[in-house]
């Protein structure tokens, strides 16, 4: 089973309500969004309104989750703050593990932001498996909740609350009242009907139905398995080994980003879906085996991957994210290594949207398909930390326009080594048809030669100045022709831009191979499987990739 936790950004940023110090939560005060009058601020009164709260401070329905939920206080009054959610370990022996690290990563996390935690709220939330009740499941539970207030309290931080939600109705580990908790749990009112979804619809704030139905979207599919892996097949033994050329492996990069392009303009043009299960079909449908196949061996080099994380904004971001969740669902069988860039990808343009809650699943599901991909877990703390992505987006932006302007320098430079090299001579009203006699400063008046038609071809002398640059120096107007300088051999990065490098120099491709039949993504990821290593390009050893600018200490979640 895969565990991950998911902070959301800075409790300013998710600071949506709370409880007061010392009080129970049926003084608790809910704020829809930072900046809103008083006349949004909403009051929970009851154990029932806390446990409707839930799915607004998540963004959706948790499922088999823990989830703790930082309160601040401000002016006596808790606010909510960071939240945090790790699946529920299988086996009891883990929740000792599982408690420690799901409450570290929370108070820490909102110390580094600058406002540690006074009190928590914790829910489990677990539906009853064949033959068993909620209560089972409340009674089940109950060792790991009471794990969660130990944990808490080495922090110093009491948890005020504790829920467990299963088949349709919750129970609370902390309150002995019957009259409001009664053993066979309070029924879940109907979604959306409550005093807080109304007033979360009228603020904005989107619950986007179950974390099952959000990671379907990036999941492979069974239904074309074979033919995708056939194709994958193909794909890989005619790509792989251009790839680990220098010159052939630009090519190839050219080539993976035109094909991404058109596929991009494909989708974009067509008609627009409500539903996203019927908008990840259509999708499905405009893209080919073939073309799939091509765009996900291609992405696997790095500095490809690196060019396409630029379609990020503007008109470009909508089709780009259902490219990278479509080439996702093709990572079938003993590919499902291979989903880390697209996946990455798609968490990436989704931070970048606005989207928090679908790029820490999709980077998420990265680190679970490739533990060791950087760019996935670097992107993913920063997402948890609320750092602002405008600042990647600059340094995208300034890549490309390098890029760009690099582009057309060559184009001006080819088309400038097309023209005539004859330059006028001075004093003359027409070219010249010698070259410069031995030694001579300037071109000289040619001669024709005795005997001959034709003028005689003289040479420059050794060390003769070039009268096209002598021209440019002593005739205004004249531009003079810049000298290019080669890419660095070591093909630094650039500064400040993850993964993003100067050239293209002999060792930057890295491809990776197939992993081997029965490994899988996460949500169905065999324990124990055994992967081969990658092939690193020719002059390098196994290289894994660097974004400077970003922090990189690994983030707890994603371990099998």
């Amino acid at each position: 089973m895969t565990h991950h936790s998911e902070t959301t950004g800075p409790s300013d940023n998710g600071d949506d309500g709370g409880i007061g110090r010392g009080q129970r939560p049926d003084s608790l005060a809910h704020t829809a969004y930072d900046g809103h009058t008083d006349e949004h601020r909403i009051t929970l009164r009851t154990p029932a309104e806390l446990a409707d709260a839930l799915p607004y401070l998540l963004g959706y329905r948790p499922e088999d989750s823990i989830v703790l939920v930082a309160l601040h206080d401000r002016d006596g009054r808790g606010r909510f703050g960071g939240r945090a959610r790790l699946g529920v370990p299988a086996n009891p022996d883990d929740w000792d593990s599982a408690a420690r690290q799901l409450v570290h990563g929370l108070v820490t996390g909102s110390e580094r932001r600058g406002a540690r935690p006074e009190q928590m709220v914790a829910y489990l939330c677990q539906e009853p498996s064949k033959g068993e009740t909620g209560r089972q499941v409340m009674s089940r539970l109950r060792p790991l909740a009471q794990k969660l207030r130990v944990e808490c309290g080495t922090f110093d931080v009491p948890v005020v609350e504790a829920l467990c939600i299963s088949d349709g109705r919750f129970w609370s580990y902390c309150c002995d009242d019957r009259s409001c908790c009664p053993a066979e749990g309070v029924p879940m009112g109907l979604p959306g009907t409550s005093v807080l979804a109304a007033a979360a619809t009228y603020a904005g704030i989107q619950v986007r139905g179950t974390l099952r139905e959000l990671r379907a979207r990036l999941l492979p599919r069974d239904d074309f398995a074979a033919e995708q892996q056939a194709a994958l097949d193909r794909a890989g033994l005619a790509l792989i080994p251009r790839m680990l050329g220098e010159q052939e492996g630009a090519d190839v990069a050219r080539e993976t980003l035109a094909l991404a392009d058109r596929v991009m303009k494909r989708l974009g043009e067509a008609p627009f879906l409500v539903g996203a299960a019927e908008s990840d079909v259509r999708d499905d449908g405009l893209l080919d085996h073939d073309e799939a196949a091509k765009l996900i061996i291609g992405l696997q080099d790095r500095t490809t991957r690196d060019r396409a994380a630029e379609w990020m904004e503007a008109d470009e971001a909508g089709p780009a994210l259902r490219l990278w969740r479509a080439l996702a669902r093709r990572c079938v069988g003993s590919y499902g290594e291979h989903a880390a860039a697209p996946l990455t990808l798609a968490g990436w343009v989704a931070w970048s949207a606005g989207d928090e809650l679908e790029a820490r699943e999709a980077l998420a599901m990265a680190m679970g398909a490739d533990p060791e991909y950087l760019f996935a877990r670097l992107l993913h703390q920063a997402c948890n930390e609320g750092l602002d992505p405008e600042a990647v987006r600059h340094c995208l932006r300034a890549a490309r326009g390098d890029r760009l302007r690099s582009g057309a320098e060559e184009a001006e430079d080819a088309q400038g080594a097309a023209a005539p090299a004859i330059e006028p001579a001075p004093g003359a009203g027409k070219p010249p048809v010698s070259e410069p006699a031995p030694g001579a400063g300037k071109p000289p008046v040619s001669e024709v030669a005795p005997g001959t038609g034709k003028p005689p071809v003289s040479e420059p002398a050794p060390g003769a100045e070039n009268p096209r640059l002598l021209a440019s120096d002593v005739v205004p107007g004249t531009r003079r022709r810049r000298t290019r300088t080669a890419a660095p051999a070591d093909n630094r990065h650039r500064p400040g831009v993850p993964g993003v490098r100067r050239g293209r120099e002999p060792g930057t491709n890295t491809v990776r191979p197939h992993a081997p039949a029965g490994s899988a993504r996460p949500g169905g990821t065999p324990t124990g499987r055994t992967t081969r290593p990658r092939a690193a390009s020719k002059g390098e050893g196994t290289r894994r990739d660097a974004h400077p600018g970003t922090h990189g200490a690994e983030h707890p979640g994603s371990e099998e």
